[in-house]
């Protein structure tokens, strides 16, 4: 285990590179966007299964 972690720092200093700042922001742009798409259609989709699940209650089960 201890072995495990000594490999995972030391490829952690050595390997992994941080973006930009500006990288980063676009990036958490591109993700908010997606993001709140994502929502919008899941609104969406919620909201015309509601009204398709009232219609069918109230029209063939009364």
């Amino acid at each position: 285990m201890l072995t495990y972690i000594k490999e995972s720092i030391e490829e952690l200093k050595n390997n992994v590179s941080l973006p930009s700042k500006a990288e980063s922001s676009n990036l958490m742009v591109v993700v908010a966007v997606f993001s709140i798409l994502f929502a919008l259609a899941t609104w969406g989709v919620d909201t015309v299964l509601s009204k398709v699940i009232k219609l069918y209650f109230n029209n063939f089960l009364n």
